[in-house]
């Protein structure tokens, strides 16, 4: 039997269908792609599953289990059983394997892709051709990390060159506020491309920081996103 070698890619989960929980597509109906391994560390990550396997966040997590090698194909039907017309990819670092995002996506013909990303990987054109939007997390300074590991100005510019990318942030401080507003001024980003959230990880936590967060996103001219989430089903791995 002939054919060539089977294109695989890192999965952590695929789970849905369920609902776009923030940024502009909230509460849409929607599959997730969960994809392995990251290329930053945050001390708050909420799914250190995908790449902690030395138990910095707290657990040690094991690749072997967490993380399977899956066919495309088989990913996208597992997708299209769904009914959906949105993917999420998401992560970990969904564009360290921004090379197998276009076949995922070919495959899919029809259904609406997003990729949520920390916006530290330069966007190649295959995978911006493939993708509906871009939802750009850069990680602040809140994460524990370094300016210059966690912010890439030349990628971030290449994401918004593409006309396809919208940024979402975190909001837990002043601090966030005004660590958002030299992002945005740097790269002269219009603010009505740019969503603020409430941090928590219950339902109390979201809806105590809710109404501050409103205030700042009116204030700055930004959109507003709550968690739906997080309000929906807490801190649960995937729903």
């Amino acid at each position: 039997m002939g054919g060539g070698p089977v294109n695989t890619v890192t999965v952590s989960e695929i789970f849905g269908p369920t609902i776009q929980g923030e940024g502009p597509s909230m509460g849409r109906r929607a599959a997730f792609v969960r994809l392995g391994r990251c290329n930053l560390n945050c001390s708050w990550c909420d799914t250190p599953f995908t790449w902690d396997w030395t138990g910095q966040n707290g657990t040690v997590f094991d690749p072997s289990t967490e993380l399977a090698s899956i066919p495309v194909g088989e990913v996208a039907d597992t997708v299209r059983e769904m009914g959906v017309r949105l993917l999420v990819v998401t992560g970990g670092e969904p564009m360290i394997q921004q090379r197998k995002i276009p076949e995922l996506v070919d495959l899919l013909d029809g259904i609406t892709t997003e990729v949520e990303t920390n916006a530290t990987i330069v966007p190649i054109d295959t995978t911006t051709n493939a993708v509906t939007r871009y939802n750009l997390s850069p990680k602040l300074a809140n994460s524990g990390i370094p300016h210059r590991q966690r912010i890439s100005d030349e990628a971030i510019a290449a994401y918004l060159e593409t006309g396809k990318a919208i940024l979402k942030f975190v909001v837990q401080t002043a601090a966030d506020v005004e660590e958002i507003e030299h992002l945005t001024d740097r790269h002269n980003i219009d603010p009505d491309l740019v969503w603020i959230m409430p941090e928590g990880r219950t339902q109390p936590e979201i809806m105590a920081a809710s109404q501050h967060v409103m205030e700042q996103a009116i204030s700055h001219r930004w959109n507003y996103s709550s968690r739906l989430h997080v309000l929906g089903w807490g801190d649960r791995r995937s729903v």
